[in-house]
């Protein structure tokens, strides 16, 4: 064979190796696996808006998410991933640098679960969709008390809470303050039906009205739902008749203590709009974001005569009468056994 016959197969055979080399090399960076979670088989990471793919990089690295940071970012710059899109990222043990990468660039991100119930107060609702979601706080403070803001949204500062309507919902976690309000009111409208709407309207309340009462209805009673329509009904017959609501659930709210079990009539001086013992009408706002086997209650009250209840103690029930002597009969009954039980507050 020839000198140059030699030089020309050594040469291809460089070329073949070298060829092979690159390729194994190609395909260990790009297909085989980056992620290895430690006994773990999944885990999330929240990239921050406004993150870099600097940022990006150093969480994956700080978390011990991925085991080669330099064939990541080789792979990411040969995809041309250089925009970081913020979200909740589903990190599965096993993923190459091929997959992170799709994910990322592509924003494919897994949304968040939250429920809103229970909710007394605005701080409350601060807190639980902050815990959730990539929205400030701050600003969410902000909005929820700004009357400027809330008008946008038809509300204010005092019965803003009216707009929430406790459910399950989906989010994506890089959900901003003001994105989190614009889906609570597109979900206040889609509840809020036409035949909704006509039953507020039959029943004398405006729509904030009924969510207020349907506060006080599920406060009053939480476990037995037939009884919460007649409860409504109760109600409503004395707002119509301009008689004071005289609500426990409101001067407990009013005092700020829920763990209160048997209210005093010193309680009853208490200067709040919320002393509805005071106060004729609905209070200002909400005192518990109702279910809506509540808000519906109220919107179908049972159309009784009653003005007055009483609790049964230990039954979680009620009595209903409109005589005034049976009701303190009925009251005189609910105290003795409190007093019986030694419950003094």
């Amino acid at each position: 064979m020839s000198k140059m016959k030699k030089i020309i197969l050594w040469g291809l055979l460089v070329l073949v190796l070298a060829g092979g080399a690159g390729g194994y090399w190609f395909y260990t960076v790009y297909y085989v696996s980056n992620v290895e979670l430690k006994g773990k088989s999944e885990a999330y990471l929240f990239v921050r808006t406004g993150s870099t793919m600097e940022d990006l990089v150093g969480e994956l690295v700080s978390e011990e998410l991925i085991k080669d940071r330099k064939s990541f970012e080789e792979i990411a710059k040969l995809k041309k991933f250089t925009v970081v899109k913020p979200g909740r990222y589903h990190i599965k043990n096993g993923m190459s640098n091929r997959e992170l990468v799709n994910m990322f660039r592509s924003g494919a991100q897994e949304p968040v679960t939250y429920t809103l119930t229970g909710v007394r107060t605005k701080d409350q609702i601060v807190s639980r969709v902050c815990k959730k979601l990539e929205a400030d706080s701050a600003a969410l403070e902000f909005i929820l008390n700004d009357n400027t803001a809330l008008s946008a949204y038809g509300f204010n500062n005092k019965n803003i809470l009216t707009m929430f309507i406790p459910n399950t919902y989906e989010m994506y976690w890089n959900t901003s303050a003001e994105q989190f309000m614009e889906r609570m009111a597109k979900e206040y409208k889609a509840f809020w039906t036409d035949e909704r709407k006509q039953k507020a309207r039959d029943a004398g309340l405006s729509q904030s009205e009924v969510v207020i009462l349907a506060s006080i209805v599920q406060s009053e009673q939480n476990v037995y739902n037939d009884e919460k329509r007649i409860i409504a009904g109760l109600y409503i017959n004395r707002l119509r008749k301009g008689i004071p609501m005289q609500s426990d659930p409101t001067l407990i709210y009013a005092l700020g203590d829920f763990t209160i079990r048997r209210v005093l009539n010193s309680d009853k001086e208490i200067d709040s709009p919320y002393n509805t013992y005071k106060h004729t009408g609905l209070p200002p706002g909400p005192i518990i974001l109702p279910e809506i086997s509540s808000v519906d209650a109220v919107l179908n009250y049972d159309k009784n005569k009653y003005i007055y209840m009483c609790a049964v103690y230990g039954t979680g029930k009620h009595k209903f009468t409109d005589n005034l002597s049976e009701h303190n009969r009925n009251a005189d009954a609910f105290r003795n056994a409190l007093s019986k039980a030694n419950i003094k507050r």
